[in-house]
């Protein structure tokens, strides 16, 4: 890192350890409390903005000793934002974008941590979330954000973080609560919890959903879902307890297809998106569709060998399905230079199945001086993937037709006008099944050791290891070539040759991180962190990495994490701050060398800055966010044309600042009030940085009132002023634009 961040960090640990800071925010929270009345916003609310500790066994100390960045978003956080996908939680933390449905990957939750890409790295309980998915927050107590190289707590993958989805689980007492809102946009949704104590050791939890609305801003799209996740636990209160729990959500959705870029690779545009109305939809209302399932089953057991040692064995099976038609509005045929839009087609048929077990040995114990909290593991999985396509009978001629403008009946309405597109366009083409399926079958089997020494009341040292043995194949059938005059659709399929791809990889991935208390709310650490990406991670539910015969042979790509950082307690351990510095580099990437060949000679490198806060500042007062910096850059992306092109370049899906702030202040004893700021700049959606979407500061408010101590009604503005702005730069055609502005008024009940 430069001389710039050096100085910069040296500012942030100067300001976080300052105890003129600490004793300062002591004295301003007593007069605070001395001056406004007393409300305990969390009781009425439920829980916190800030977390003391993550869930998963392999974080041995707490958030605060851990070397490392974590951001839990907690229900809290969620609730007060009208959230209610996975994807909107991540709005409230910055350095998080969203990546494309498009380039064989498919449509669902492609987040990307520090610039790098985490759809194989998201988790559910500390299991790895295998397929692609849209994911709900219903059933979600909260979401941990682990940044930096991570492959030693989740395996491959990780090479920027991850995230952990955290479940609701049954308790110790009893609940009931649920939510009835209406908004704008024919939005409807219902929401329910309920816990239930069966005895002194055995407790129910069910919570469900039903959601329903249309996309502000948005012509024709929609979305529907529902979902259910009842769980049990026996032997409560008891050495011995058991889980079983089942999650159940399917979605029946029109997909966005978003707006085009002004291609500037046909010597026209300067490479945003074009400049057009923002409701406006290039879609087929009635040929687009997505359909998804999601079925998860887990029993975990606990036992407490003694109050310092303590075993876990969690075992699951997960199914999940994404079915879809949706149209590409692309703009590389210079249909746009005319006025029209040729609607390409995405499609996709594909289902992922896994079946996992992992056991865990964790605790306490005491050599000589040194007091260790340890967790080992060993972790089995078998994921298995299927993918298809559809054939779609378009009954019209080239895409290029366009160019002259021959759309609507001309054309089969294939192409649109860019400016009054019509979404309802009398489509009369032909679809039917590929059925040219391959399967991609991904067995691993690890283990791994964290363990926390605390030397000192001053200084400790949290280390990790882990080994995986990872097998990957995948397999396509053979399949003849089929005419046009004998294809079930109309359309000439192409023959495909056989192929029986293999990958066999054994890799450790290391973490290491010394901690330093100058007193006792607050760390200043330094920690080294390692993440491995080998070929075929996804299980045929992604083209990134996939595997294909250039690169079956290949070792996976290695990245580390250098980061330097500080963690304060402050107003009586109520508010979190954290701060670090950090460089995450992946030193081999996968590139195209000079002769064609696929070799591990790529470097990726980002340097970055993070700041974070979370909790009350006062009883009244609750704040949660963050600021993110990140220099990214392809050091060497390849020795042929393209990545000779591409060297000096900014990642894709990487915004160089982004910030988000939400906070709410209790004005009176039943009335809350509450606004966020979110601000991401241009992000590139290619490595040419020839695509990209421009910056944007979105603003939300909330209000809440409480009706009496178990009902509560809550009014969320999203979009506040109407922001027209992107929320995701795909690699090449189209841009996602985001919704306009919506109200949503919820009626909450909890007793």
């Amino acid at each position: 890192m430069d001389r710039r961040y050096t100085q910069i960090a040296a500012t942030l640990f100067a300001t976080f350890s300052s105890q003129a800071l600490v004793q300062q925010a002591h004295a301003q929270s007593a007069t605070d409390a001395a001056v406004l009345p007393e409300i305990n916003v969390t009781e009425a609310a439920g829980s916190d903005f800030k977390v003391d500790k993550a869930s998963s066994t392999k974080f041995t100390a707490p958030i605060l000793d851990t070397p490392k960045s974590i951001t839990v978003i907690t229900s809290e956080v969620m609730s007060q934002t009208g959230s209610a996908t996975l994807v909107e939680a991540l709005r409230t933390t910055p350095g998080i974008t969203f990546g494309a449905g498009e380039g064989g990957n498919p449509t669902g939750d492609r987040p990307f941590i520090r610039g790098f890409d985490a759809q194989s790295s998201t988790y559910v309980d500390g299991m790895r979330d295998l397929g692609s998915q849209s994911r709900e927050v219903f059933n979600l107590e909260s979401v941990e954000v682990i940044r930096g190289s991570s492959s030693t707590f989740g395996g491959g993958g990780a090479v920027g973080g991850s995230l952990n989805l955290v479940s609701k689980a049954p308790l110790k007492e009893e609940l009931r609560a649920g939510s009835v809102a209406v908004g704008t946009d024919n939005y409807k949704r219902v929401t329910a919890d309920g816990n239930f104590v069966l005895s002194d050791t055995m407790a129910f939890r069910l919570n469900a959903m039903y959601h329903d609305a249309d996309v502000a801003g948005r012509d024709a799209v929609s979305n529907s879902r529902w979902g259910i996740a009842p769980s049990l636990t026996f032997g409560m209160n008891t050495p011995t307890r058991v889980n079983l729990s089942y999650y159940h959500m399917q979605t029946d959705d029109l997909p966005d297809s978003g707006i085009p870029y002004n291609n500037p690779t046909l010597g026209r545009g300067d490479g945003q998106p074009v400049n057009v109305n923002r409701n406006n939809f290039y879609g087929v209302a009635n040929r687009d569709f997505r359909k998804t399932q999601a079925d998860i089953f887990t029993v975990r057991v606990d036992h407490d060998i003694s109050s310092t040692l303590h075993f876990r064995n969690t075992t699951r099976f997960s199914k999940s399905s994404n079915d879809y038609i949706m149209t590409q509005p692309d703009d590389s045929k210079g249909n746009i230079y005319n006025g029209m839009v040729w609607r390409r087609i995405n499609s996709r048929v594909s289902e992922a199945k896994s079946l996992q077990n992992q056991s865990e040995l964790f605790g306490e114990v005491l050599t000589g001086s040194v007091k260790h909290s340890f967790s080992t593991g060993l972790e089995l999985s078998r994921e298995e993937g299927t993918r298809d396509s559809y054939l779609v009978n378009t009954k019209a001629g080239a895409a290029t037709a366009c160019a002259v403008g021959s759309g609507g009946a001309a054309n089969n309405y294939n192409c649109t006008s860019l400016y009054s597109p019509n979404p309802y366009d009398p489509w009369t083409g032909y679809i039917g099944r590929a059925n040219k399926p391959a399967n991609a079958v991904n067995t691993t089997i690890s283990l791994y050791a964290f363990d926390t020494m605390e030397l000192s009341k001053q200084w400790s040292v949290n280390a990790g290891v882990r080994y995986d043995n990872y097998r990957a194949s995948s397999e396509q059938g053979a399949y003849p070539a089929v005419a046009a005059a004998d294809s079930p659709t109309g359309v000439a399929i192409n023959a495909v040759n056989a192929t029986n791809l293999r990958n066999k990889s054994s890799f450790f991935n290391y973490q290491a991180g010394v901690v330093y208390k100058p007193a006792e709310n607050g760390s200043i650490y330094a920690s080294y962190s390692t993440s491995s990406n080998p070929v075929g991670l996804n299980a045929n539910d992604g083209a990134d990495g996939a595997l294909s015969t250039a690169i079956q042979s290949l070792d996976p790509e290695r990245s580390k994490t250098y980061e330097l950082g500080t963690k304060w307690d402050v107003l009586d351990k109520k508010v979190l701050l954290t701060a670090a510095i950090f460089r995450t580099q992946k030193v081999n990437a996968r590139v195209t060398a000079a002769d064609g060949t696929t070799q591990l000679a790529g470097d990726y490198t980002v340097d970055g800055i993070e700041l974070g806060v979370a909790g009350n500042l006062t009883k009244n007062w609750q704040v949660f966010g963050g600021y993110t910096f990140l220099d990214s850059e392809i050091v060497n992306g390849g020795g042929n044309a393209a990545g000779l092109a591409v060297a000096g370049k900014q990642f894709p899906n990487t915004p160089r600042s982004s910030y988000s702030l939400w906070t709410t202040y209790a004005v009176m004893p039943k009335l809350t009030i509450g606004g966020g700021a979110f601000y991401t700049s241009r992000v590139y959606g290619n490595t040419a940085n020839t695509k990209w979407v421009p910056s944007y500061t979105r603003f939300d408010a909330m209000a809440s009132y409480v009706i009496d101590k178990n009902i509560t009604l809550q009014l969320n503005v999203q979009n506040l002023t109407d922001k027209v702005y992107f929320n995701q730069a795909y690699s090449s055609h189209y841009a996602s634009i985001a919704p306009g502005r919506s109200a949503v008024l919820a009626l909450n009940v909890k007793y």
